[in-house]
Formats: structure tokens, sequence, C-alpha cells
């Protein structure tokens, strides 16, 4: 049976555009013309017998098919990356780390870079973002090992910790007082905000939304400048916040956990980089 072959050159021009977001932008970078970019895009999508790519007004969408088939596209990309980079005699592993932003320097970073200095043939690439982003990307495989916070238990990991929170408010311009309550939060599938809205329902209050941002630093600075209340790890919480007490009646949320995940058949050098930050996370705790 003969078997159709997906063409590494389109699959490489799809990605760019689902990145870049405009046929225009990813022409440039991929030192093409626009017109040979769409022409590859629909070759692509005739191969694929799916629509990839919705083509809006202002920027470009995968489609549902677009998002199965992208992830597919980035892990070839990156087997075939890596096995020129394997047979030029360069890097012989790549590790794709995922962490949350709240744990994009600091002493993570500096984690990083001590295993990257005892490793200098490890290619190391790092991204940061909410937590439920970086599930995706681990079940989608374009990740190899995770430090998140999830709920306690909701899947297998390497190490845990529970993540304590606290209620916060602006130590200059308190608002919780306000009717309705203003929340900040960060977006629908971010983490805390059902805890949030849950925890406000169940004393009665009504609420609103004022801010909503996928940064940590962000939802700190709205806070602080007293756009809203929020929900935030211990670590996050600096001096222009005032901390709710019990006697707000809000509750203590208790159900987060910070998580060291990889798959057990991980290459010894993931599993060495989990260990590291396993070691930092419990030092932290200390």
């Amino acid at each position: 049976m003969n078997r159709r072959l997906f063409d590494l050159d389109l699959l490489r021009t799809f990605v760019m555009v689902a990145d870049c977001g405009s046929f225009t932008t990813a022409s440039v970078r991929l030192n093409s013309t626009q017109s040979t970019v769409s022409q590859k895009v629909r070759r692509l999508e005739e191969l694929a017998g799916h629509r990839l790519l919705h083509r809006g007004h202002r920027d470009i969408q995968p489609t549902d098919a677009g998002t199965t088939l992208l992830g597919y596209a980035r892990r070839l990309l990156s087997i075939n990356d890596e096995a020129f980079e394997v047979l030029s005699g360069a890097a012989s592993l790549t590790i794709r780390l995922g962490v949350p932003d709240d744990f994009a320097a600091g002493r993570t970073t500096h984690v990083i870079a001590a295993f990257n200095r005892r490793h200098p043939q490890v290619k190391l690439e790092v991204t940061s973002g909410l937590s439920q982003d970086l599930c995706d990307g681990y079940d989608q495989r374009e990740l190899d090992l995770v430090l998140l916070k999830q709920r306690r238990n909701s899947r297998e990991a390497v190490a845990s910790w529970p993540e304590t929170l606290w209620w916060i408010d602006s130590a200059c311009n308190p608002v919780f007082d306000q009717d309705p309550v203003p929340l900040v939060t960060f977006p629908p599938r971010g983490l805390y905000r059902d805890d949030i809205i849950g925890a406000i329902e169940r004393l009665g209050r009504r609420w609103r939304i004022s801010f909503t941002s996928s940064s940590l630093g962000g939802i700190q600075s709205a806070v602080a400048d007293g756009m809203g209340i929020s929900l935030l790890p211990a670590r996050a919480v600096t001096e222009e916040h005032r901390m709710l007490t019990n006697d707000s009646g809000l509750a203590s949320v208790d159900t987060m956990e910070i998580a060291v995940i990889h798959r057990p058949t991980a290459d010894p050098m993931v599993r060495e980089l989990g260990q590291d930050l396993a070691r930092m996370l419990e030092q932290e705790r200390r």
C-alpha cells in the first residue's frame, strides 16, 4: 500500500505562517514570495485533505485540522533538524522545557544555566507561559519536560509540592469592599480563575472581572494599582499588595500543586534536568 508522504518544505512553510499569523511576514522570514508561500500552503491542504488555515481580514489562525497537523509538523521538523545535527556532530540531544511565567527567571534560570554548563552538547529550548498551554504542549509532544502548576493529583508527576496561594488586594488602593467586587484574573482556562469566582459567589457577593492578563506581571501590577483583588502564589506577592485575611470571609485555597513532569521513557538528560528542578523546588519549601 502506497502511503502519501508529507513534504517537510510544505510543513515548514505552514508552521511559519501559523506562527506569524500572516502570509506576508512568513514570506519575508522564509526569504520567499507571498504567492509561493500561499501555493505551498494550498498544496499541503490538498495533500492533507483539509483546510488548515482560517484566512481572516487581520490575521491567520489554524483550523481544528490545522491545529492537529501543527503539532505533528513541529515534531517532524524537529526530528529532521535533530538528525542533521547528529550527523554533523552538533548537539546530540534537544531538551524542550516548559515553565510557568513566574518561574521563568531567578533560580530557575540559574539551574538551567548550570545544567547547560555541565552538558554543553545538549541543546535547550525553554518556553514560558500559562500552565494550561504548557500541558497542551506536553500532551502534543512539543515539550519533553514541564514544570507547571496543576490541581493536586490531576496527572502523574515525577515530583510535586503543595502550592501556597494568598488572596491579595492593593496596599494603597484596596477595593475588596466595592460592590460588585472587581476581580483581576488570568484568561479563561487560566489557573485560579474559577477558584476566585467561586469563592466570591460563596460569600454571596456580586463580582465583575475588571482586568484579565496572561502575564503574571500584568496581574501583579493591576492588583497593586487597585484594579481588583486576585489569588496568587505566595512568591508572587509584593510589598504593593495587601493580604486578605480570614476576616474577609475568603477561604484558603489548597487545591493546587507545583509538579515536575516528564515521560517514563525520557532520555537520562531529561531526567537529570528534572531532578535539578525538583531539588530547586524542595529547597524553596524549606
